[in-house]
C-alpha cells in the first residue's frame, strides 16, 4: 500500500510541536510493515535545508486566483531519513526561516496545490492520501471538489486532528484562491461565516481522525467552535492514540544524553543526566528536580508557572528547571525568578533538542499540566526515560498516566490547572522522593511500558484497508 503523508511539519526537517514527531515516525512503523510511506512538506530555509543537499525532481508552476507562482518539487540527494520525504519548494512563499507566521493563507494554499498539481503527474496514484492539521485541511474538499482534480475523488483520504484550537480561518473574500470548483457546494467551506479548512476537512475526509482515543471524545464537548461538527460527524471520527518512535527515544543509545542507561541501572543513569543537569544551572543535585519541556502557551498551563514556581521553591525542598518559550510576557516572569531563587530554579528560554533529551533523562519529575493536550509525547518520553510525569488528566495525558493512588498507578494525576491543585501534586511528588524505595521502584516500572508506535500504525493500516474496501465498493 502507498501512503503519502502531507503535513507542514516532519521531524528532523521541522519541528514546531508533536505534529513533527508523529509525522516523522508514523511512516517509518508503516514501512517496517510493508507498505510504502511517504512524506510531502514544505520547503524551509532552515538549519536542515541548509545543510543537506537537495535536487529537483520536477518544476511547475501553480495559480493562486489570478497570480502565478514557480514551484518545484525537492528530494534530498542523500537519504539521511527512513522514508521518501518530497519538498514542494514555492521560493516566493515557502522558502522562510520559520514554519508558522501570523497569516499563512496563500503559503499553505501555494503548499496544497502544489502538492496535488504535482501528483496528478504520476504514474500511479497513492492509495492514501493522509493529511494533518489545518494546514492541509483543503485538500480533501479538493479532491471532491476541484474540476482539475477529478482524477482523485476515488482515492481515499483522511485527517488527524493534532490540535483542534488551530483552525486556519480566512476570509470568504480569498475563495478564488481555490482552484475552480462547483460554487453550489461552496457551503463546504464554511463555519461560523468564514472558510474554515479544520471544518472543510472534517466535513470532506472520508475518515477523521484524533491523536487519542480522550481527546476524540472532548472535542465533542470543547473544540473552538467545531463541536456539533465533530458531533454530526462522529460516525466516521475515531481516536487512535499516538506513539513514539523507541529508536530515536532510547536512553541505552541516545547520543544526546550525557550517561547511556538502562532498566537496570536506570538509578546510575540518570543521576548522571541529573548531576550534569544541576551542574551547568546551578541547582541543588539533592533535591527533587521537577521540569517542564514546552511551549509557553495558555494550553499548556504555563501561564500559572511563575505563581506555582514561587510556591514551590519558598518552602526549599525542590529544584525547578524549565525548558521552553511563547509568552513574552510569561518569559520575563520566569527570568525574574532566578534571582530570587538561586541554587534552586533556573530557566532555559528557547529551545534546544539535546537538552530536552538530558531533561527527560536527569529530572526526577516532568510537569504537564495543560488545560488541552490532545495526546501529549512529553510524558511518553518521561516513561520511556524513568521521569515520573505529572500531568492533569485530560486527553492522551488521561489515556497514558495512572495516578500512583489506583491499582498499578505510577504517575501523578490533578483534576484542573490551577495553582492549589498543581502545587499539591508537586508536594505529592515531593512526598513520593522521600520514600526512595517506592521511588525507584516505579522509576524501573514505567521503563517498561510500550508506547512505541507498532500498535498505533497498524491501526492506521487497518483504518485504510476499510477505507480502500469503501472505495472498491
Amino acid at each position: 500500500m502507498t501512503i503519502l503523508h502531507v503535513s507542514a511539519e516532519c521531524y528532523p526537517v521541522a519541528k514546531v510541536g508533536g505534529l513533527a514527531d508523529v509525522v516523522g515516525a508514523l511512516p517509518k512503523y508503516q514501512n517496517s510493515n510493508g507498505n510504502r510511506a511517504q512524506v510531502i512538506m514544505p520547503f524551509y530555509d532552515n538549519k536542515f535545508t541548509q545543510n543537506n543537499t537537495f535536487h529537483s525532481v520536477y518544476d511547475g508552476e501553480l495559480n493562486l486566483g489570478d497570480t502565478s507562482y514557480n514551484f518545484q518539487i525537492m528530494v534530498l540527494q542523500e537519504k539521511p531519513l527512513d522514508f521518501d520525504v518530497f519538498f514542494v519548494n514555492v521560493p516566493d512563499l515557502l522558502f522562510k526561516d520559520y514554519v508558522y507566521s501570523f497569516d499563512d493563507t496563500e503559503r499553505f494554499l501555494a503548499f496544497q496545490i502544489a502538492s496535488l498539481d504535482w501528483l496528478l503527474t504520476w504514474d500511479a496514484y497513492p492509495d492514501i492520501i493522509h493529511c494533518h492539521d489545518h494546514h492541509t485541511g483543503l485538500v480533501p474538499f479538493m479532491l471532491q471538489e476541484s474540476y482539475k482534480y477529478e482524477a482523485f475523488r476515488d482515492i481515499p483520504n483522511l485527517l488527524t486532528i493534532h490540535n483542534a484550537q488551530y483552525q486556519g480561518w480566512f476570509s470568504h473574500d480569498k475563495v478564488g484562491l481555490i482552484p475552480p470548483f462547483n460554487f453550489d457546494h461552496v457551503g463546504l467551506l464554511d463555519w461560523g461565516g468564514q472558510i474554515n479548512p479544520l471544518a472543510a476537512a472534517i466535513k470532506c475526509a472520508w475518515r477523521v481522525t484524533t491523536v487519542s482515543p480522550s481527546y476524540m471524545e472532548e472535542l465533542k464537548h470543547a473544540a473552538n467552535g467545531l463541536e456539533s461538527l465533530l458531533s454530526a460527524e462522529s460516525e466516521k471520527c475515531v481516536g487512535i492514540l499516538n506513539g513514539i518512535d523507541t529508536n530515536v527515544w532510547n536512553p541505552n543509545t541516545d547520543n544526546y544524553i550525557i550517561k547511556n542507561y538502562t532498566q537496570k541501572s536506570v538509578t546510575q543513569g540518570a543521576n548522571a543526566n541529573k548531576k550534569h543537569l544541576c551542574e551547568t544551572f546551578n541547582l541543588d543535585y539533592k533535591k527533587p528536580l521537577f521540569a517542564f519541556i514546552g511551549r509557553l502557551v495558555g494550553e499548556k498551563g504555563s501561564d500559572l508557572f511563575p505563581e506555582v514556581f514561587k510556591n514551590a521553591l519558598e518552602t526549599n525542598s525542590c529544584s525547578m528547571l524549565l525548558l521552553g518559550s511563547g509568552n513574552p510576557e510569561v518569559e520575563a516572569q520566569l527570568e525574574a525568578l532566578k534571582s530570587e531563587f538561586k541554587g534552586i530554579y533556573n530557566a532555559f528560554i528557547g529551545y534546544d533538542e539535546k537538552l530536552s533529551h538530558i531533561i527527560y533523562a536527569g529530572a526526577d519529575f516532568l510537569l504537564m499540566p495543560s488545560r488541552v493536550e490532545p495526546c501529549g509525547l512529553n510524558q511518553m518520553y518521561a516513561l520511556r526515560y524513568g521521569t515520573i510525569p505529572i500531568v492533569r488528566s485530560i486527553g492522551g495525558l488521561k489515556d497514558t498516566v495512572i495516578d500512583i493512588s489506583e491499582e498499578n498507578g505510577f504517575g501523578i494525576c490533578h483534576e484542573n490547572t490551577t495553582v492549589t491543585e498543581i502545587n499539591e501534586a508537586i508536594n505529592r511528588g515531593i512526598t513520593l522522593f522521600k520514600d526512595q524505595p517506592t521511588y525507584k521502584g516505579i522509576r524501573k516500572k514505567i521503563m517498561d511500558i510500550d508506547h512505541s508506535w507498532d500498535a498505533s500504525a497498524v491501526e492506521y493500516i487497518n483504518l485504510y484497508n476499510t477505507l480502500k474496501l469503501t472505495r472498491n465498493d
